[in-house]
Parts: C-alpha cells; sequence; structure tokens
C-alpha cells in the first residue's frame, strides 16, 4: 500500500459510457452539470447556497436528530449534524439498497468515496463544512435484489415473503440466518465481532431500516458519517410542490422522454437508454403496499389495487399524508437534491446511466443538477496472490481480461514456440491481393473462386493455429491450472470482486484495519481502478 491502478476503460467492465464522461467527451456534456474536478466545486457551491432553502435546512435537521436519537453516534456524526444548521454546511452523497449485511463489497466503496471526497473538499475550501451522506433506499420494494449475499462461494439468503417499502420489513426470520452464517465465520477473534455486528444490527432491531442504520452507523461512525431515511412525513412536506407538479403536468415524463430521444440521436453513440419515465414518477405506499400511482378513465389510482380519487382528492391527500407518496427512481434523485444541501452525488456506473437522463428535469424545475462521481473500484489482493501474479508473469491488464482470452495470451507468452499465425495469414493475404488482380486482368467470373479459396485457407490456418494452442495448454497445464485458480480468486464467477463478494470475508481476514485501508487508500477523484494489496 499504496497500490496500482488501471484505468477503468482497460479492465473491460464499464460501459462506453462511462468511460466516454471519464473522458469528458463533448457529446456527453449536455447531460451534466459540472465535471468531478476539484476546482469545480466553488461553482457548485455557489450555485447551491443561492437555491437551498434556510426552512429546509432546520426541517432537515430536525428530521436528522429525530432518526438518531437511539443511535450511538461518534463525536465527528454529532458535530456534523449540528454543522448541517450553518448555511456554509453542504453534502456529499451516495445511496445504496438495504442489502442483507451490506451485500457487496461495491457498498463499503462508496461510502468511503463519500468520505474522502467530503474530506478532500474541506482541506481545498476550508471556509465550509462538507458532510458525507448515505442515503438508505428505505422506499424500494425489490426485496429478491437484497435479500441475500455471497460469501466464500455460498449464498447466504434470507427466504421470506416481503411486499411494501424494504425499510419496514421486520427482521423476524435472520436467527436462523445467523446460525447458518455463523458456523460458515469459526471461532476467530475477527469472526466473533462479525458475528457480534450481525446480531446486533439484525436480530436487536425489529426493522430492515433501524438494522441497516445501525450496521453502517458501527461500520463507519468514527469518519462522521451522516444516515439518512427520507422516507418521513417531515421530508416529504418539502419535496410536495414537486409532486403535485409530477401528477398534474407530468413534468418528469415529458422532460426525461425528450432527453432519451436526445440520447439516442447522438451520432454514433451506441450508449442505450437506462431507465424510461412513467407518465407519473411516483408509488403510493401504505403497511405492505407499495404501487404504482397511474392516471385512467379520469381517475388517479393505485395499480392492482381498489384505491382511487378525483384530482381534487388526491392533492387533497398529499397534502395531508405526503409520507404515502414514494417517488420511483427518475424522481428519487430529485426529491434528494430538495431536501439536502447537496453538491455530488457518488454512484456506480448504472446509477449515474440514468442521472444523465435528469438534468433537463432539474432544469425545468430550477433545482441545481448535482456534480456526478464515479464511486471508487477496488480489486483487493493479498501479499501471496500479488507474489503469485509476479511470479507468473500476470499484468493488472492481463488480470482482467475474460477467461479464454486470458489464458490464451499467457499460454502463447510462456511457450517456447511461438504460436502466432498473424505473420502467415498476413502473408496469405498479401499472396491473394496478387491473385485478384490476376482474376480482374483475365477473368473476372474467377473473383468469387479466389475468395472461396482465401477464406478456405484463412480458416485452415486460425484452425491449426488452435489446436497448437490447446496442444500447448496442455503441455503448460500445471501452469495455467495455477493461473486460472488464481483469476477465480480474485474474480469470483467470473465477475469483479467488489460486485460479488461480501465485506466479511475479508473482514475476517484482516480485522479493524480493513475500512482504514479503504480510507487511507482511495482517492475519488482520481477516477481509475485501484488495485489495493492489504
Amino acid at each position: 500500500m499504496p497500490d496500482d491502478c488501471i484505468s477503468f476503460k482497460k479492465t473491460g467492465y464499464f460501459s462506453s459510457l462511462i468511460c466516454d464522461y471519464l473522458d469528458e467527451k463533448p457529446e456527453l456534456k449536455p447531460f451534466y452539470n459540472r465535471f468531478p474536478k476539484l476546482e469545480n466545486f466553488k461553482a457548485q457551491i455557489i450555485e447551491k447556497q443561492e437555491s437551498f432553502k434556510e426552512q429546509s435546512r432546520v426541517v432537515l435537521v430536525e428530521s436528522l436528530e429525530k432518526q438518531y436519537q437511539n443511535i450511538e453516534s461518534s463525536k465527528a456524526t454529532l458535530e456534523n449534524l449540528k454543522s448541517l444548521k450553518a448555511e456554509n454546511t453542504f453534502t456529499i452523497t451516495t445511496g445504496h439498497q438495504l442489502n442483507l449485511f451490506t451485500g457487496p463489497l461495491y457498498f463499503l466503496y462508496k461510502i468511503v468515496s463519500t468520505i474522502n471526497l467530503s474530506k478532500e473538499l474541506k482541506q481545498a475550501y476550508p471556509e465550509y463544512n462538507f458532510v458525507p451522506i448515505y442515503w438508505m433506499a428505505t422506499e424500494d420494494h425489490d426485496f429478491e435484489e437484497i435479500n441475500f449475499f455471497n460469501f466464500k462461494g455460498k449464498k447466504v439468503h434470507w427466504n421470506k415473503t416481503a411486499s411494501g417499502a424494504v425499510g419496514e420489513l421486520s427482521t423476524e426470520g435472520l436467527e436462523a440466518v445467523f446460525k447458518l452464517f455463523s458456523l460458515e465465520l469459526g471461532s476467530t477473534k475477527n469472526a466473533e465481532y462479525i458475528k457480534s455486528l450481525f446480531e446486533e444490527a439484525y436480530l436487536k432491531h425489529s426493522n430492515l431500516a433501524d438494522a441497516t442504520r445501525f450496521l453502517a452507523n458501527q461500520l463507519f461512525k468514527d469518519y462522521g458519517l451522516v444516515i439518512i431515511d427520507a422516507n418521513c412525513a417531515e421530508l416529504k412536506k418539502l419535496f410536495i410542490p414537486f409532486m403535485e407538479a409530477e401528477i398534474l403536468n407530468q413534468t418528469a415524463y415529458k422532460n426525461v422522454s425528450d432527453t432519451n430521444e436526445q440520447i439516442n440521436n447522438l451520432p454514433n453513440q451506441p450508449y442505450g437508454i437506462q431507465v424510461n419515465p412513467r407518465e407519473i414518477n411516483l408509488f403510493y405506499i401504505d403497511k405492505d403496499l407499495r404501487e404504482r400511482l397511474i392516471f385512467e378513465d379520469e381517475v388517479y389510482k393505485v395499480n392492482n389495487t381498489s384505491l382511487a380519487w378525483t384530482k381534487t382528492d388526491l392533492l387533497e391527500h398529499l397534502n395531508s399524508h405526503p409520507e404515502r407518496f414514494s417517488p420511483n427512481v427518475i424522481m428519487r434523485p430529485l426529491y434528494q437534491e430538495v431536501i439536502l444541501p447537496n453538491l455530488c452525488y457518488i454512484g456506480g456506473g448504472g446509477e449515474l446511466a440514468y442521472w444523465f437522463e435528469l438534468k433537463q428535469l432539474f432544469n425545468s424545475v430550477n433545482v441545481p443538477f448535482p456534480i456526478l462521481l464515479l464511486r471508487n473500484s477496488v480489486l483487493i489482493r493479498t501479499e501471496s496472490q500479488l507474489k503469485k501474479l509476479q511470479n507468473l508473469n500476470i499484468s493488472n491488464e492481463d488480470m482482467f481480461l475474460k477467461r479464454n482470452s486470458f489464458i490464451n495470451k499467457k499460454v502463447r507468452e510462456i511457450s517456447n514456440i511461438d504460436i502466432d499465425f498473424s505473420e502467415q495469414i498476413n502473408a496469405l493475404k498479401a499472396q491473394f491481393t496478387a491473385l485478384y488482380e490476376l482474376a480482374e486482368q483475365t477473368d473476372k467470373s474467377f473473383l468469387g473462386a479466389v475468395k472461396a479459396q482465401e477464406v478456405k485457407q484463412i480458416k485452415g490456418l486460425e484452425a491449426l493455429e488452435k489446436r497448437l494452442l490447446k496442444a500447448q495448454k496442455r503441455k503448460l497445464s500445471d501452469q495455467v491450472a495455477r493461473m486460472i485458480e488464481l483469476q477465480n480468486e480474485l474474480f469470483p464467477n467470473g465477475s469483479l470482486q467488489e460486485r460479488n463478494t461480501n465485506f466479511s470475508e475479508f473482514y475476517l481476514e484482516y480485522g479493524p484495519q480493513l475500512i482504514p485501508s479503504l480510507i487511507q487508500n482511495l482517492n475519488p477523484l482520481q477516477q481509475e481502478f485501484t488495485l489495493l494489496t492489504i
């Protein structure tokens, strides 16, 4: 430590949209506000300071203080909560689902990125305060996406029938999950800490929101992280004017549809659309219920229920019970930026892809569009794995190759015979160029026959190359096996480690130094994939 980096593009795991954004391609400029560079934050601060209302700060702080009443807060978190009252305090936000026991590793990387950017901004702009925020996605209803995590190649699964907003789900039934997970952990000091963390979070809190808040707080409270559950009436009241506009004028539908058309019409940029808007981008939530709000037959209805209102009744209901209205994936970012004095949103590639669809919507309702920052990505390696990589002469770029490309490349490199027929194929093509000229000059009807012969002979050489490569793989089977084993360790299920493995697997190995190592080594504005050896 500190370690190597590789560009996101070279990993092969990130979309062309994200790679082009990081390269600041001019075609994408209309879809974001300011690029995430340190010097660009001053203008973002001024823009947000001018638009964020004092009353919104008061409501935000009062709501957070209520949410933290029964939480063992650190001095750093309490100071950040207090500082949010001041007009020179701003937030840096990331959001994430309430995955069981945090889900994949990148949950940690999102929050570390948020903490580290807040620290870096404080150094650059000491006259302001910056608070790292974790936005809990308590209103999501996709339980199947969050009810498991992976540990040492096994899925730890919470079997439960669920409906409604996941934050309100009872933690009943997690005792059985805890018992099975405990058996897998063993009885080392680090294992006992992981057990106590799981037990305190899920067996001593009655719902998933409280459990997740406790867990995130335990992991990050020393760094001043503030955790927000925006599923509350006081905060929703601030959003009423925007929900009214959405219901009456289809604000999001019109603006996002227009933006998506612009994205689709970009020349030679096959980005695709991450999410399409609904005509009304709100859900209705109640106990065990989260269903879309729809307009049908001149009546507003809750999908798959008998609930229905006239326009007047619906607006009256919205104003008296705003907590029963829930923004969907299109409206949630706007809700976030309305209730927080936020400068920057930190997310993964998929998240940033749908944020790019929203700038015109933000402009239409006069809410500043935040700076968008791709979260840190990390591959954690042990000292032993690093040594093996060096001994096998595997470079950073090699490691990220897909299995077949990786093995073929390495076999060619370590083989004592040159199994690369590209030179012979090029020579063959050159010979056929002369034959094409000859056929052209004599009888053009032979051009097809020349072409067929060229294809046949090139295919023959390619097939021979593959057979020789296969034979060489058998001959070098021991080295190939070691390479495959190492790549499997670092890329479980042929995917990025951070998208698969749970943090507990690494905490078991490294204990309390895991998170401080991430805090020390991750630079959120560096915008490269970090290879970290602990």
